[in-house]
């Protein structure tokens, strides 16, 4: 749980983004910004029928929490100028640093970056969707999996100025049916190292007591005992999965 204040304290709105789908708010409890997404702001989704948007990015902290990755800002639900939604911490990111980026096909670098697709832009240029090589995504990779993240996208990714990444936009998460959709496809079937396998390990653990609570009041029993499948499954073949179902294996758009 955050510090009482941040549940408590009176949130004011100072702004929307408007780009996002759901209603989305910046705000600030006293001296903290934050993201407000209230549960009466979200549009209904036919796949995602059960539960709540909001509820799916608390349970998407709660899993990284356990993980041990500091992926996802700390989120919590409270009530707000909009009624309950989902309150997430700030983050200033560095805009200079480009995580996932499409660059043109022949200036992909040869170290340092994963190439996960290649295409045409709107004047015909052949370009090549990447993403950094490094143990951060590779965690976040690894956590998309568990959570059956279905959407990706390369701008939910936070550059923080000291090189650690933050992971944003969870409400299309837990899905009991396969829905993996990322841009983070760039280690596809390669072993996962024992620190991976030792945060795998310690979802395993977490379901069979604080965190499978928490979660029983956030998602459904069918979604958290498929998350515990995914948890299995990744745990016995040790690798990165590769694309899966009859849907597309990246988000659209891509960014």
């Amino acid at each position: 749980m955050p510090p009482p204040d941040l549940v408590t304290a009176e949130l004011a709105l100072t702004g929307r983004i408007t780009t996002a789908s759901n209603a989305t708010f910046l705000g600030t409890i006293g001296d903290t910004a934050v993201v407000y997404k209230p549960i009466k702001g979200e549009q209904p989704l036919w796949d995602f029928p059960d539960g709540f948007l909001a509820h799916r990015e608390v349970a998407a902290y709660l899993v990284s929490e356990v993980l041990g990755w500091n992926i996802v800002p700390r989120t919590w639900l409270r009530d707000g100028p909009f009624g309950e939604g989902m309150v997430q911490l700030w983050q200033e990111t560095d805009p200079d640093q480009n995580p996932v980026d499409l660059l043109s096909a022949d200036e992909v670098p040869d170290n340092g970056w994963k190439q996960v697709l290649e295409g045409q832009d709107e004047t015909g240029r052949m370009v090549a969707l990447v993403h950094e090589d490094t143990p951060a995504l590779r965690r976040m990779a690894v956590f998309d999996i568990l959570a059956n993240n279905a959407d990706r996208k390369g701008d939910h990714i936070l550059a923080m100025p000291d090189a650690h990444r933050y992971g944003v936009d969870h409400g299309l998460t837990f899905h009991s049916d396969h829905k993996l959709r990322t841009v983070l496809w760039g280690w596809l079937g390669d072993e996962l190292t024992a620190e991976e396998l030792e945060g795998v390990d310690r979802v395993v653990e977490g379901l069979r007591g604080s965190l499978g609570r928490e979660l029983a009041g956030l998602l459904t029993a069918t979604e958290i005992s498929s998350l515990a499948a995914r948890c299995a499954a990744l745990r016995a073949t040790a690798r990165f999965p590769g694309p899966g179902g009859r849907g597309s294996a990246v988000p659209w758009p891509l960014f």
